[in-house]
Parts: C-alpha cells; structure tokens; sequence
C-alpha cells in the first residue's frame, strides 16, 4: 500500500471522509487523496516522494509560487517576535494602507481571517446600512460556507432558494434570490419585483468555483447600474480573483466599482487573511463605530500579514502579471490546441493567472453549461495527468492557477504529458 493511501485510511478514522475540505476527497474523480509533504516553487511532492507540476496553488495564493524564500522569512521574522496579540499592530495598518492603495474601491478595509468570513460580514454590512434583509446572488458562485449562502442552485430565476446543505433551515436562506449568472434580465426582474427590499448583489466578478466562467459583455456594468438604481450594496467577491487576474483585480480590468470588495487568497500569501471594505460610509456601520457587528481573535495575525505584505509587494514589480498571464494563456491555448488535434470536445480559457479547462465544444457562459460538460472525460484526464506527475484540481468546477513560477520548460512537459493523455483519450 502506498503511503497517501495508508494516510488517508488513517484520516478517514479520526476526520470525516479523510479530509479538512470536501473537495480535496477525491470523490468526484475517485482515487486516492494525494498527502503533500513538501512544495517549492511550481512543484508539490506527495507522501510517497512523487513529484508533481501543480496547478492548484493552495487554490490561488500561490501566486510566487510555493515557498518564495522571501514570503518564507517575512514569516520567519515575524514568528520570532510573537504569534499572536489580540492586539493592533503596525503590520496590519500597513496591509490595510496597501490594499486601499492598490483597490481604488477600498476607502477602508477591515482584516479577517479567511474568505468565507469576509463575504458573510460584508453581507450582514449591507444589510444593515440599508435596513433590508433580501440579498441575490447567483448558480455556481461560491461564497463560503456561512448559511445564507448555501442556496441550491438551479432553483430558478426568481424563485428563493432552498437550502443545499443539512443543518440549513430554510428560513435562513429564505431571503437569498438564487439567480442565473451572466443573465441580467433576471436580476432586473428580480429588482422589479422585490427592489426596495434587496439590500445587495454579491457576485464573483469572473467565477472560479463553477470552472473559469466570465462576465458576459454588459453583465457587470448591468449590476452596477441596477444597484445604483435601487439603492442596493454591490459586493464583488474577489476572494479569488483579487490580485490573481491583475494588480487591481476584476474591477481593475473592467473600471466598475463595486460598494463593497471581499478577498482573501493571494493577500495572505498562502497564510490565513481575508479582508473585506469599500466605501468608507458603508464601513462606517461596523462595530466599533456601527452596530454590525463583526470580531475576530486571530484577525491580523502578525505571522499570516507578514506573508501577506511580502507577496503584494512582490506582485507589485513591472512586468509581473504581464508575464503570469503570458504564461497561463499559453498553457491554456496549448492544451486546447492539442485536444483538438487529438478530436476531442474540448477547449480552455485564461485571464490573469487562472485558467479553465472544458471538455466541451465552447467555453461555458452559465453554471448550466458548464455542469452540461463531459465530467467522464475529465475524470479520465484528471488521472492521466496525475499518473505523469502534472497536479490539476480534482474536480471538474474548479479553476486552475499558474504561478510566477511556471516557466517556460514547465509548461511544455505540462502540454507533452497532456498531448499523450489526449491521444490515450481518443483511441
């Protein structure tokens, strides 16, 4: 027996399903959970000491790369003077100065301690500086998993939804209006109908948790106009595409501001932060100052904001995410390029340092679409790429990421070792 097999037999006895996260099981490509011993830069080597080219990246912090050794001695320095306060310190001040001058959304920030906390206050800010309790958001976004999001998609375009875990009473989700992304008639619909009781939109500006899935033209634009219109909160979770797709992420790309930004991922550099903030009215509201109220004992933690600082920084040079997105669309358009060679339904898309991989004719617009793709097919994929050591999501609805880290030389054994998976596949 292998030893990712022996430890995941072991796990299974004292963690449920043998896992910390639902998605690392391997359930929906079957197999064994790969236990990661050790990372550095584009590679991770499991508990047997294969070798892998990852393009998971902790799920989009990597953006360095593993274990960048000037990440690694910010927190190393950090470390030696102290684990945790429960007090203010000057670090945290500077990441907060930072990302408000990096975001020109941001007039104040507050720091937490991972995504899923910053997207459950940001809402519970909205609803109390408008004084409304009706929230939408949309099939296939992910927000975390705090109980007025876990909403089961596909519930309709106007109906509410219902809740998609146990433990959800469905009067905590009774005021979440569940919509189609990327279909703005149904948001304005919603607006005509329930407008002066919607008290935000919350979306992933460019999704990443049902696949790589982006804006059409006019979507976002749309929800601006519509919030503005009816005095709602627009939230953009940028937890994942925040300084992933470009120094000022989605909203840096497209010029539309949102009333609210979440993040996480990158601005911790691989350690536990999240953030949330926008206008300094609206930020106004959170306790100490307001009555939303919002705490947390390890929120700018020194050790996880010195990571956080030491990889905005690095970001921060020319030319970087001109490179990164060079390199990610090159891997992309090399692995679409060579499964149509091979006849296969298949295409890949990129912006920023994320990528998605379809196996379908054209790249999907909607979380119908993309659940529509041949999930048999990437299972089939998933596994060959593993066995030739290339490292990719286990899941079919997860956005992949390339790290500053991936060179030239790296993505070409990605796409030879994909180039043979394709041929397997097609014969």
């Amino acid at each position: 027996m292998s030893r990712n097999a022996e430890l995941f037999e072991r796990a299974c006895l004292s963690i449920p399903g043998g896992v910390n996260s639902p998605v690392r099981a391997f359930r929906s490509v079957g197999g064994t959970p790969r236990f990661i011993a050790r990372a550095q830069g584009p590679y991770v080597w499991d508990a047997d000491g294969t070798r892998y080219i990852d393009y998971v990246g902790s799920w989009g912090p990597a953006i360095l790369g593993h274990a960048h050794p000037e990440v690694v001695k910010a927190v190393q320095d950090a470390a030696t003077g102290g684990l945790s306060f429960g007090a203010p310190t000057e670090a945290e001040v500077e990441l907060a100065e930072l990302l408000i001058q990096r975001l020109p959304s941001l007039e104040q920030v507050r720091l937490v301690s991972s995504g899923t906390e910053a997207t459950m206050t940001a809402i519970r800010l909205a609803r109390g500086a408008t004084g409304r309790a009706k929230i939408i958001k949309f099939e296939g976004c992910y927000h975390g998993h705090s109980d007025s999001l876990l909403v089961k998609a596909g519930s309709g375009l106007l109906t509410f939804g219902n809740p998609s875990s146990a433990g959800v009473p469905p009067e905590f989700v009774a005021h979440t209006l569940t919509l189609e992304y990327n279909n703005l008639q149904a948001v304005q619909m919603a607006f005509d109908e329930h407008g002066a009781d919607i008290a935000c939109v919350i979306v992933e500006p460019v999704a990443g948790n049902m696949n790589l899935i982006k804006p059409a033209a006019g979507f976002l634009e749309g929800l601006r106009e519509l919030c503005t219109r009816h005095g709602a909160v627009l939230i953009f979770d940028e937890v994942m595409t925040g300084f992933r797709v470009g120094p000022q992420g989605v909203q840096g790309l497209t010029g539309i501001r949102p009333d609210l930004t979440t993040l996480a991922k990158v601005i911790g550099g691989g350690m536990p932060v999240g953030a949330f903030g926008g206008r300094a009215d609206l930020m106004q509201h959170i306790a100490p100052l307001g009555g939303v109220y919002q705490a947390g004992t390890l929120s700018g933690n020194p050790v996880a904001v010195a990571a956080g600082l030491a990889t905005l920084r690095l970001i921060g040079a020319p030319g970087f995410y001109e490179h990164l997105a060079a390199q990610t669309r090159k891997l992309a358009d090399g692995l679409q390029e060579r499964a149509r060679a091979a006849g296969l339904a298949f295409c890949a898309d990129a912006i920023g340092g994320m990528f998605g991989l379809y196996f379908a004719e054209q790249v999907p617009t909607s979380f119908a679409e993309v659940s529509a793709c041949d999930t048999a097919a990437f299972k089939h994929f998933f596994h060959a790429m593993l066995l030739a050591g290339v490292h990719f999501a286990p899941s079919a609805f997860e956005a992949g990421f390339v790290s500053a880290s991936h060179d030239d030389a790296t993505i070409h054994a990605t796409l030879e070792a994909a180039e043979l998976a394709f041929a397997a596949m097609a014969r």
